[in-house]
């Protein structure tokens, strides 16, 4: 006896996506998120060592970073796209001037 195999393929129900006005909010989050991370672990190891405390210090100083980055890159993002979009091509732009 043989199985009977659908030839369509295993549908998985499509996530929800936030709309797209958030973009810069979980851009900023996310990026403030991992460059703190990563930013004050290695401040922290390279302050106290490697010592049994150092995750806790670590968080601790991961939660103050990261509390100053977030609002601090929702507030300089625009000025900071401005000053890329003087700096450089508009995807797609006549780059003879013209």
């Amino acid at each position: 006896m043989t199985a009977n195999i659908s030839p369509e393929p295993l549908m998985r129900p499509k996530s929800r996506k936030l709309p797209a006005a958030y973009h810069a909010v979980i851009l900023a989050f996310l990026l403030t998120f991992f460059m703190t991370c990563i930013v004050s672990a290695i401040a922290t190891w390279n302050a106290i060592g490697l010592t049994g405390d150092l995750p806790t210090k670590w968080l601790a100083a991961w939660g103050a970073s990261w509390c100053i980055a977030f609002p601090t890159v929702l507030f300089v993002l625009p000025m900071v796209r401005r000053m890329v979009s003087a700096l450089v091509e508009t995807p797609g732009a006549d780059m003879h001037g013209g």
